[in-house]
């Protein structure tokens, strides 16, 4: 049985400035905007190239039978990008505050920078230069075909 990790919901204050935000300064895709069911309403939005998206809604929590967290609880999300220059061009030029890249070491997958949302979520963006030969889903698709072998 294959699990995938799809949608992550995210706390936030206004779900309008939040959509607002993710679309027009980080670049991610509307999916959907709705009112999926009388008062609840769900923005989902997607990082392009990504098979994982974030959920915004008011109702959300309520679904999860647990504690609901704070708009700005989540720390450490993170995105992958294949040249981290040409990221943080694009970013700036949209207007997001996002560090200067930090390359803690040589090798592939070292190299960060940071951003946060309006309430103060927590992103990093990962430099993997290796996925613009090898993008993450035909890795995960060639590793399941070669277990699928073995079996």
């Amino acid at each position: 049985m294959d699990f995938t990790l799809e949608v992550i919901p995210l706390p936030v204050s206004d779900i309008d400035r939040a959509r607002d935000f993710y679309r027009d300064k980080v670049g991610f895709h509307v999916d959907i905007d709705t009112e999926v069911m009388p008062g609840m309403r769900i923005v989902q939005l997607t990082p392009p190239g990504s098979g994982c998206s974030i959920a915004l809604g008011d109702s959300i929590w309520e679904m999860a039978k647990g504690p609901r967290p704070a708009p700005g609880s989540y720390q450490g999300l993170q995105l992958c990008v294949a040249d981290i220059k040409a990221a943080h061009a694009e970013l700036r030029e949209r207007g997001l505050d996002v560090s200067e890249p930090v390359q803690y070491a040589p090798d592939d997958g070292a190299t960060f920078m940071y951003f946060k949302d309006p309430d103060g979520n927590g992103w990093a963006i990962q430099e993997y230069r290796r996925r613009a030969t090898e993008p993450l889903h035909q890795v995960l698709a060639d590793l399941a075909a070669e277990r699928a072998r073995e079996a």
